[in-house]
């Protein structure tokens, strides 16, 4: 159906291929979705060894220690690019792409919660790119995503109080108002994006079954398939 990018005849007559995600954008998807599983499965790893709540476990913890610290500098990198694509990028790309800014969009919303909790027979809002709620919930993902860099780095930094990730972080354990508490937060934060994640991937599979788009195949090759004259809100 599609193959680097570029489009392929679909089988089947009524649709068309339209190109949405650029390469930067769909390399920094993948290595940020390998980054959170090794920040995910390490992070618990830390936070209770062997999940027993025992001692740490010398040169293994070590090892988890580098690789959950290594994976935190692949997000970061990924994020600083992704913020230059909110300039750089095309218009399905962009900051106006990731949240709803229009007043059509905050209307559009609620119509597609209905749509994804199956209430009603009524198709959704069509959009080419991400819809209001894809937009409000990646929003909400990324400021996530800040705080749980911003804490980590926090606890990072307690090792070196002479360094300069201290000298940047220091502020935020009088504003949490203690060490425990920026930990914590850290540790909670894990647990959205574990749900997150589970759903994300389940809504992508099953908009796929739903027919001929390709949500899972599009951050793969860049596009998507789009049925002929249908009225896309943001085309």
């Amino acid at each position: 159906m599609t193959a680097l990018g570029r489009p392929v005849p679909p089988a089947e007559s009524g649709w068309r291929w339209v190109y949405l995600w650029g390469v930067p954008l769909r390399v920094m998807h993948w290595i940020a979705a390998l980054a959170i599983v090794a920040l995910v499965v390490t992070g618990l790893y830390i936070g209770r060894p062997f999940f027993t709540g025992g001692a740490e476990p010398g040169l293994l913890m070590t090892r988890v220690r580098f690789i959950h610290y290594l994976a935190a500098v692949f997000l970061v990198t990924t994020a600083i690019v992704r913020a230059y694509w909110l300039l750089a990028g095309n218009r399905f790309e962009r900051l106006a792409a990731l949240f709803p800014v229009r007043r059509r969009d905050w209307v559009n919303l609620f119509g597609m919660v209905k749509h994804y909790l199956m209430i009603g027979r009524r198709e959704g809002p069509n959009y080419l790119g991400h819809n209001p709620l894809q937009q409000l919930s990646y929003t909400g993902v990324y400021a996530l995503a800040l705080l749980e860099v911003v804490t980590g780095l926090t606890l990072y930094s307690q090792a070196s109080p002479l360094g300069l990730w201290y000298k940047l972080t220091f502020w935020v354990v009088p504003l949490a108002g203690s060490l425990q508490t920026v930990r914590l937060i850290h540790h909670a934060v894990t647990w959205i994006f574990i749900p997150f994640v589970v759903i994300h991937v389940y809504l992508s599979i099953r908009a796929d079954n739903y027919g001929l788009p390709g949500t899972v195949s599009g951050i793969v090759s860049g596009g998507r398939f789009f049925r002929e004259g249908v009225e896309y809100e943001d085309e």
